[in-house]
């Protein structure tokens, strides 16, 4: 099944489904007890909007090695834990937003996994029981602040960085899936996920053995070789096998002093 987030005018956002080109309204929500609407609504009707609201974003660095390498950087022995902000979340075809800051801002495509359910100190063995499912997620990074920095909280944290979407796919082997991302339809990145270092259940038992994962929250696994510089006017296209495609353009972010 494949859950999304979507608003039809001025109405509250809902949770619903998508079937084909058309979509049903989600009684309830899908971290508890639902009940699913006819498909009846067109697509073209509503707007979709980032299909999770997490309380948090785990993002791991370097999961890929030739993106490790493509930084001169180590493979880490143990998963390269760091977060997003939940204020970094837009959904899709919303614009990224250079901030003024940076020189430097560049795409990262991944896989993200969303939580379904709450859990600590989870098994490798039992993790993927916790997996609601999948969706597409994007790691903006300002490379330039993130080298001046030392720590990443900056360079991947300001507004607009993590775009999440379309939709949430729950029945998904995201073992051997391919991640493509596309800058004005030129290739940038493409990998299989099988070409993880650590793999899904690994960083979920190894993320909830230093912190509670809770229903909704993202962990976007990492991403592969071609990250590059984005310019306002670019349009990123990112896809996954078996999920679909995540579009977002880039714009540049206008200051306003308070």
């Amino acid at each position: 099944m494949r859950f999304i987030r979507y608003q039809q005018g001025e109405d509250q956002p809902r949770f619903g489904w998508i079937l084909e080109d058309r979509i049903g309204l989600i009684d309830g929500t899908p971290f508890g007890e639902y009940r699913r609407m006819e498909a009846n609504i067109p697509l073209e009707r509503i707007r979709l909007l980032a299909p999770v609201t997490p309380s948090k974003i785990i993002c791991v660095g370097r999961n890929y090695v030739e993106h490790a390498r493509e930084h001169n950087s180590e493979v880490p022995d143990v998963p390269l834990l760091f977060f997003k902000p939940p204020s970094a979340v837009i959904g899709p075809n919303e614009p990224i937003l250079l901030p003024p800051q940076s020189q430097q801002v560049e795409q990262e495509a991944e896989l993200a996994v969303v939580m379904g359910k709450t859990g600590r100190w989870i098994s490798p063995e039992t993790a993927l029981e916790y997996v609601l499912g999948y969706t597409i997620g994007i790691d903006v990074t300002a490379r330039d602040l993130q080298r001046r920095d030392g720590q990443w909280t900056r360079g991947k944290g300001f507004d607009t960085f993590c775009p999440l979407g379309p939709w949430i796919e729950t029945e998904l082997d995201a073992a051997d899936v391919l991640i493509t991302c596309r800058v004005n339809d030129a290739l940038r990145q493409m990998a299989s996920t099988r070409e993880m270092v650590f793999t899904v259940p690994q960083l979920i038992a190894f993320a909830s053995s230093v912190m509670t994962l809770v229903a909704g929250d993202v962990i976007l696994t990492g991403t592969p070789a071609g990250v590059g510089p984005l310019q306002s006017g670019d349009m990123i296209e990112v896809s996954i096998d078996g999920i679909g495609t995540l579009r977002n353009p880039v714009r540049s972010e206008l200051r306003r002093m308070g």
